[in-house]
């Protein structure tokens, strides 16, 4: 780690559900889920387009540690979310959000992870963040300039795309953006110091 950079507050808060938005935040969510180990429930809307393959996100967890479940709604997302949260039976509680949450349900959600003892994290749409998260993440993949240049060698083939994290909302901490890739050979996160100018 470079001198004055904060460590990388990852894996997230227990007891607390956070956001995460941005083109990387199925990797963000897959990372989370490989950090905390065990079974996930990934919740989403029957009619959502966008599906979990297997084959994308095997190098993170076991397919069989991903658990499904298609709601008809939101409010029935939301519903098994929070069941899901308080019941404290699955490591993390990932939940697709196609519309705003309101303060109430939000404030349910981390009621619900607080009794459970469990993570919830709930991917959603630039700008649609709700007071109630604990964080939110803003996550895409970064250009590395790096790895294009002929003079430097060329990552590992077991190094990942780079990724940008940004904490854009803390509410016990500081803000910070941290450039990472995932470690499949370790199976976690690996901070990559920025390039000097």
């Amino acid at each position: 780690m470079r001198h004055g950079q904060r460590p990388l507050p990852f894996p997230l808060v227990e007891g607390r559900a956070h956001e995460v938005c941005g083109a990387g935040a199925y990797s963000f969510a897959f990372a989370l889920a490989a950090a905390r180990g065990g079974q996930v429930l990934w919740v989403r809307e029957t009619w959502e387009a966008a599906r979990v393959n297997p084959d994308g996100f095997a190098e993170f967890i076991n397919p069989a540690d991903l658990l499904l479940c298609n709601a008809p709604s939101q409010i029935d997302a939301l519903a098994a979310t929070e069941e899901a949260l308080r019941s404290g039976a699955v490591a993390l509680v990932v939940v697709s959000l196609t519309k705003p949450l309101g303060l109430t349900e939000g404030r349910r959600l981390q009621l619900a992870a607080k009794e459970g003892k469990s993570i919830g994290l709930a991917l959603i749409p630039e700008g649609m963040g709700s007071n109630a998260a604990e964080t939110r993440w803003r996550c895409s993949p970064h250009f590395d300039a790096a790895e294009t240049s002929p003079n430097r060698p060329s990552p590992s083939p077991d190094d990942s795309t780079l990724q940008r994290w940004e904490l854009i909302k803390n509410k016990s901490g500081t803000l910070g953006v941290w450039y990472v890739r995932w470690d499949r050979a370790s199976r976690r996160i690996a901070m990559v110091s920025p390039a000097g100018k």
